[in-house]
């Protein structure tokens, strides 16, 4: 193993795509996981959707400006994958105009940022997706009692749809993840797995290294934080967290899978769809299934994790009717098993659910954190983001006061990357939720 530049401290999605642009730059990256494999931890749960709607412009633009990675994964990439390569599923995204997203200020930044879009009455989302009712059920209810909000019928209508055509899912997120890794290690880069950090070594304000759990010392004058749900962890072992407003955790979540509607073929002809109305999202999933998740509605429960390590991993039947039950509103002959399938992982939620990219008070100790379970689909500008400010950094630029800007690749925006310090504010225009 070389003597690393930089020590990054997870080998999910973002960890490789962070790995893999500062290698470009020059850097001896080294990443090291706990697991056996890139891409093993929450990145292999993730719903990997692509798409562009926030409330911000910064949001908007870089989600767009990652829209044009995934369409060009492999020139991206710059290397073959003996496993093959991850693909965009291109289908394209429904958001509701309902009470439940803030859909004209996701308007306005669209055509700000200029986002592909169309706007779609309520009829012509009967006609472009038949099997969706357009009768609007807000605010999302929990289906707990039968005399509960939740089962009341509903007269009035939704006002339409906001749809942009270039977006969609990823359909496998560890391969996606292992392509990276190869991408990464083209240019030198190495990782290390089944490796734990227990220990952040510094001295006088300077990061100097890693300690794992076997004893072994790595050195290196950068150390990234790139842990998922670990990132609080990490955040407390170098003593940081005291240095910033805006801090992480670790949050419960479950995904479900149901089968579509007898006679439409939602795999093929089904659209990803952010449903505020009743509180959910979902996308097409193999097999002619569809995968339904929680956008976070005050009526659910939020199941913060004290212990990442440690939590129930299997799905629960509360979570399954909330999230399946008013996803059969939004598909009244949506077919609901008896048995629920489906995942439980951790998303790593910062306290405005809006990722933190940035330095710290330690010398040369930096966060790509607080993913929140929707960025996914950034990783490869994110991986550009963090080469770019730990470059400027490492070469003297004083990034809290003066931030580092960058130039994205695709769309050439121009995005401060202090919008995502750990110094800011909560930012009152978050959702405060999750899309995937």
């Amino acid at each position: 193993m070389q003597q690393p530049d930089v020590i990054i401290i997870g080998a999910g999605i973002i960890g490789c795509t962070t790995a893999f642009e500062l290698a470009k730059k020059g850097y001896k990256t080294l990443n090291i996981d706990m697991l056996g494999e890139a891409g093993a931890g929450s990145t292999i749960n993730s719903c990997a959707i692509v798409r562009a709607h926030y409330s911000t412009y910064d949001g908007v633009a870089l989600a767009y400006e990652n829209f044009f990675y995934w369409h060009d994964w492999e020139n991206y990439l710059e290397t073959i994958d003996e496993r093959g390569f991850a693909r965009l599923m291109n289908t394209g995204t429904v958001l509701f105009k309902t009470q439940g997203h803030d859909w004209r200020k996701v308007l306005k930044q669209y055509r700000a940022v200029g986002v592909t879009h169309e706007e779609w009455d309520a009829e012509t989302l009967k006609k472009r997706i038949p099997i969706y009712s357009t009768k609007s059920y807000y605010p999302p209810a929990a289906p707990d009692e039968e005399d509960a909000p939740f089962w009341q019928e509903s007269d009035e209508e939704l006002e339409g749809a906001i749809y942009t055509p270039e977006s969609g899912y990823v359909n496998d997120p560890q391969l996606a993840t292992h392509n990276v890794q190869r991408a990464a290690e083209n240019y030198g880069g190495e990782i290390l797995f089944n490796s734990k950090v227990v220990e952040i070594r510094r001295d006088n304000g300077k990061v100097l290294g890693v300690t794992l759990e076997s004893g072994e010392k790595i050195d290196a004058p950068v150390v990234v934080n790139v842990a998922g749900p670990h990132s609080f962890v990490i955040n407390r072992l170098a003593d940081v967290e005291k240095g910033m407003k805006v801090k992480t955790r670790a949050l419960r979540h479950e995904v479900h899978h149901v089968p579509s509607p007898r006679g439409f073929d939602f795999e093929k002809d089904g659209f990803h769809t952010s449903c505020g109305d009743t509180g959910v999202y979902f996308r097409p999933e193999i097999g002619n299934h569809i995968l339904v998740g929680s956008e976070d509605p005050a009526c659910d429960t939020r199941e913060w994790i004290e212990d990442p390590d440690n939590y129930n991993r299997n799905v629960t039947e509360d979570r399954w009717k909330a999230q399946v039950y008013r996803l059969a509103r939004r598909i009244p002959e949506l077919p609901i098993p008896n048995q629920p399938k489906g995942i439980a992982d951790l998303y790593d939620v910062s306290d405005d659910w809006l990722a933190i990219y940035d330095k710290s008070d330690l010398d040369g100790f930096y966060m790509a954190i607080g993913s929140s379970g929707h960025e996914f689909k950034n990783a490869p500008g994110i991986g550009l983001m963090m080469a770019e400010l730990i470059d400027a950094c490492e070469k003297g630029q004083d990034h809290d006061k003066d931030p580092v800007h960058i130039t994205t690749r695709y769309k050439s925006y121009d995005l401060n990357v202090g919008f995502y310090s750990r110094l800011r504010e909560v930012n009152p225009e978050s959702s405060f939720s999750v899309n995937g």
